[in-house]
This record gives structure tokens, sequence and C-alpha cells, in this order.
């Protein structure tokens, strides 16, 4: 028996292919339209950032993420610009959106976790963006990054033992030489030490910071201090000899206290001689004025005048000059004095120590600049000397 062929289903096919094709079309002008929308305004927000509208740049990048939310560099763009405006809160909230989201690349999850830790920092919130930079300290794409910030972290908090094993890692890692840095951590310590009674662990740790970066100035500085306040004026002088003869360029800042050790311990002759040589080698006002200190100790009435004058034939210096004129006598007092108060409103501003890094002037010599926080910025000679 002959089966008949149903005639409508003739009639569908055409019917259903024409839905389909219809339908295929118009999805693909949706997909077309939103895939051209998002990025003209992801492009328009970038066309405000660089004309630096920052505000417009905001509501272009917000726009673009509404449209196509699974886009994780427009999120990050976003943050950026929220933490670059100071808007931290808002930068926490994208950053946190994104680490959130379950697809999200290892590479991408890491870099929101820096990034996140960035706007805890920014803000102010040391606690969090340690606690956030410590997720990452197995990260092979940002452990190094993650350090460094924990380093500068440890530095403004003041933790230097942490601040030391921070940057141990970071030298292991292959991350420059840090051992000069380490050394001031461990310094830094053994002055807290030293201020609070406990010279053994001062001592030992001066001895470990030594070790650590031999050709620095500032532990044997600390080991001679330590050694005067344990009683022991000859060893802090013949730590300070060998230390001025080792680092020629740091006798400016170790003159004065030799001078002062030379007087206590009956060492002049061997001191001045000794100053008298680094003089001739890197010329300071500095060595100048421990030469005077050892002449006025050894005679009282000594004329000192031709130290200075000698200085200023040589290396012309305002701060010599007026030290000259203290000891000259002018015809009138008053005259004097007025000259006086001149010169040293002069040379207040010359007399200081300058960041090499940052500018940042002050009275006394620091190894860690108060302005930029870097290390060993400051030279050992004051601003007329530079």
């Amino acid at each position: 028996m002959e089966t008949e062929f149903p005639v409508w289903l003739l009639l569908a096919l055409p019917v259903a292919f024409g839905l389909g094709w219809l339908a295929s079309r118009l999805d693909l002008r949706q997909l077309r339209a939103e895939n051209r929308s998002a990025p003209k305004a992801y492009f328009k927000g970038l066309n405000y950032l660089l004309n630096e509208q920052q505000d417009q740049a905001i509501d272009a990048f917000i726009e673009a993420v509404q449209k196509d939310p699974d886009t994780s560099e427009l999120h990050f763009a976003l943050g950026n610009l929220f933490r670059r405006r100071g808007e931290y809160e808002r930068a926490v909230r994208v950053h946190q959106h994104l680490l959130g989201r379950a697809d999200l690349s290892s590479v991408d999850r890491d870099r929101a976790q820096y990034a996140l830790a960035m706007d805890f920092l920014k803000a102010g919130l040391l606690d969090h963006a340690e606690t956030a930079l410590r997720v990452l300290e197995n990260s092979p794409t940002r452990r190094n990054q993650a350090q460094m910030a924990l380093l500068g972290i440890y530095e403004r908090s003041r933790d230097w033992e942490l601040a030391g094993k921070a940057a141990e890692a970071l030298e292991q890692d292959g991350e420059n030489d840090f051992s000069k840095r380490r050394s001031h951590f461990l310094c830094e310590r053994a002055d807290a030490a030293r201020k609070q009674g406990d010279l053994a662990a001062a001592a030992a740790l001066l001895q470990q910071a030594l070790e650590t970066a031999p050709e620095a100035a500032r532990p044997r500085l600390l080991q001679a201090e330590l050694e005067l306040q344990q009683g022991h004026p000859g060893q802090a002088y013949a730590r300070l000899q060998a230390a001025m003869q080792e680092l020629p360029a740091f006798a400016p800042l170790m003159a004065g206290g030799l001078a002062r050790l030379a007087i206590e311990t009956g060492q002049i002759a061997p001191a001045r001689a000794q100053l008298e040589a680094a003089q001739k080698q890197t010329p300071s006002i500095d060595l100048v004025e421990a030469l005077v200190q050892l002449d006025q100790a050894e005679n009282p009435e000594a004329d000192s005048s031709p130290r200075y004058l000698t200085h200023l034939q040589e290396h012309p210096s305002l701060i010599a000059a007026t030290r000259w004129l203290d000891l000259e006598k002018l015809k009138e007092d008053e005259a004097k004095a007025c000259v006086d108060r001149a010169l040293q409103h002069a040379i207040r501003p010359l007399a200081r120590y300058r960041c090499a890094a940052c500018g940042f002037e002050a009275q006394h010599h620091y190894w860690h600049c108060p302005g930029c926080q870097s290390w060993d910025s400051y030279p050992p000679r004051r601003v007329e000397e530079l």
C-alpha cells in the first residue's frame, strides 16, 4: 500500500527556514550593535582620559562596563581611574567585584588582587594593604611587586625586622642588591635596643649590620657611640680612627666625634695628624672645625683664625668666612653685631644637608630621607660644599 506524503510538511519547511534565517539575522544585528556600542564607549573614555577630562572618562567607562560587564580590562581601567582620582572606596568595590568572578584567569586574579592592595595602600590603610599583598606571596606573576610593596609598608610603619625579611626575600629572588638597605634596618633595630638599655643586643645587631654591608659607614659610627656609652672611649676612638681611614668620603661626618674622643683619651696629636691629612684629601668645613676644637683643647688661647683663613684661600666658603669674622675684632662693636646677624642668617641654609633624590634639606645628616624615604641619599657634605 502506497503511503501518501503530507503536503503540509512541504509548505512548512520553507516557512521554518525563513523564520530561522530571520531570527539569525536579528540576533546577528543585535550582537553587532552591542559589539559596536561597547568599544565606542570605551574609546570615548580613552579619548576623555587623554584630554585629562577624568569625569567624562569615568562616565564613559561606566557605560562601557554596563554594556559589557564581563570585560575585565574595562574594570581594571575604571578601578585605576578611581584610584588616581582619590576615590578609593569605588576603586576597592571595582576590584573586589573582579575578584568575585569565577571565570577570571589566575593572571588577572593576581592582577586584581595587587590592584586592590594598591587601593588600600593609597588610602593609607596599611593593615588592609598588607593582608591583600600577603595573598600574592606565592604568585608567579606578582610576587616581586608584592614584596616591594610590603617592604615599603614595613619601612613606613618602622617595622624594621619585617622590612629586613622582605628585603632578604627580594634579594634571594634576584631583585638587585639589598645589602646596604638591610644593614640600615639592623642599625635601626640596634639604635632602638640601645635607647632601651639593651646594649648587648645593640652590639650584636651592629656587628650583623657591618657583616651585611662591610663598606657601610653607619654601623661603624653607631658602634663607636655604643662603645662610648659602655664606658670604653679608647675603643670608640680606635673605631672612628679606622673608619675614617677606610671610608675617607665620610670623614666630615666622623671628624667631630673623633676630635671629642681624642680630647677625652689624650690622643690629640695623632688625631690632629689624621684630620689634617683628611683635610688635604677631602677638604671640608667640618674637618676645619674639628681641628679648631683640638687646638683650643690643647691651648684655650690658641688663635684659630689661620685655619679658617687657609680654608678660605683654597676653598671659598661663606661658613668659613663667618667663623673667621667671629674671631676677628671690628672697630665698632655695633657694626660687628650687625655683620654677625647678617652672616648667621645667610649661612643657615648653606650649613644644611640636602637629599640628592628629592632635595629635602635638614640641619642634621639623615641616612633615611624624611621626605622621599630614600636610603643613603644624603651626601656626607653640607649644601655649600656640594
